[in-house]
């Protein structure tokens, strides 16, 4: 046994040092529960994205489009999508409950006559498209200004800093509460490009935005005590400009820090685009999102319950699945980070 640990020791020695991000690739596909979470996440992403095939193969319906008067073969048996109510004085329709067949209607209609499932996977969708763009945006500019603000200090710090405190003291729901309804049916003009109301570009850009302080002030922190570190020390020491410290020794401490605030802010913007469409200043008619589907099935709670528990257990699901994904992409690239997802 001491022969062959002598041996495999001298074969790592022969292969160099472990890299850190390998290191962490190691660590991470140790965490049985992260790689089972990832594969979750993978199949909801694969299922939303096939929501077209699905609903042209095998719904075979509209999920936009209103279908009062339709009706459906269960069992050879012929049904209505909205039938009659039988409660009380028999007044109004109940929408078609889950038939719990791989077909149409499998999830049941809503108070429109439209297929639950496909809608479901539509609003899969947009909501994962919302929650990816705007972690993008928010990160991307999180990431500028607390490397800004860290790496140059003196006015630079104190005008970015007193910026990010104003945000700050806002409460998260109240202002992207305040943005969406101030933003929702005006068109935003940045130069060349043009945001259209109604589009998903303006709930994409107003959670982008609301998180950028929470992100941004761990960063600068992270950036000031790398300025205080013996190898950045060094690089002044031997004349290194401040550019090259700035691209070859600030820049890839900062990048595992953000990889690990990815899992946190997908989450936290899955759940913010659910609440404002919910709240119907997020996504608009015609498109849908598990919020607005969630609104649609309120008024159903008692006859028809799968319409909105649906939407919610989809969102349930993704967001326990970032919880363990974030804590294993934590544990492999940042051990020592106590950032773990809300």
């Amino acid at each position: 046994m001491d022969n062959l640990s002598a041996g495999q020791a001298l074969v790592r020695s022969h292969r160099g040092a472990e890299g850190p991000w390998r290191t962490a690739w190691r660590k991470l596909r140790a965490d049985r529960a992260a790689i089972m979470a990832f594969g979750v996440l993978v199949l909801i992403t694969a299922a939303s994205l096939a929501a077209p095939l699905y609903a042209r193969h095998v719904s075979g319906t509209d999920p936009f489009a209103t279908n009062l008067n339709g009706e459906i073969v269960i069992h050879g048996e012929t049904r209505q999508v909205l039938e009659p109510s039988t409660e009380g004085l028999g007044l109004g329709f109940t929408p078609l409950g889950p038939t719990w067949d791989f077909g149409p209607y499998m999830l049941g209609a809503d108070n429109q006559g439209r297929d639950v499932a496909a809608r479901l996977l539509y609003g899969g969708r947009n909501s994962l498209l919302i929650a990816g763009a705007a972690a993008l945006i928010c990160l991307g500019l999180a990431t500028l200004l607390g490397v800004v603000s860290g790496f140059f200090g003196g006015l630079v710090d104190t005008l970015l800093s007193r910026i990010l405190d104003v945000l700050w003291a806002f409460p998260i729901f109240l202002l992207a509460i305040s943005l969406s309804i101030v933003l929702i049916t005006q068109s935003i003009t940045i130069g060349p490009i043009e945001i259209r109301s109604g589009s998903l570009w303006l709930p994409i850009f107003i959670i982008g935005i609301v998180y950028v302080p929470y992100v941004a002030r761990p960063i600068r922190g992270h950036v000031l005590s790398l300025m205080q570190a013996e190898f950045v020390t060094a690089a002044i020491g031997i004349g290194a400009s401040p550019w090259r410290i700035l691209l070859y020794d600030i820049l890839p401490n900062v990048i595992t820090r953000v990889i690990v605030f990815v899992p946190l802010i997908l989450a936290l913007n899955m759940m913010t685009e659910s609440s404002l469409s919910f709240l119907s200043i997020g996504v608009q008619p015609p498109d849908a999102s598990w919020g607005t589907i969630i609104q649609d099935g309120q008024g159903l709670l008692y006859s028809r319950p799968i319409v909105a528990l649906a939407p919610g257990l989809a969102i349930v699901i993704c967001v326990l699945a970032l919880n363990i994904l974030g804590d294993g992409v934590r544990d492999a690239l940042d051990p020592k980070s106590s950032i773990r997802v809300a």
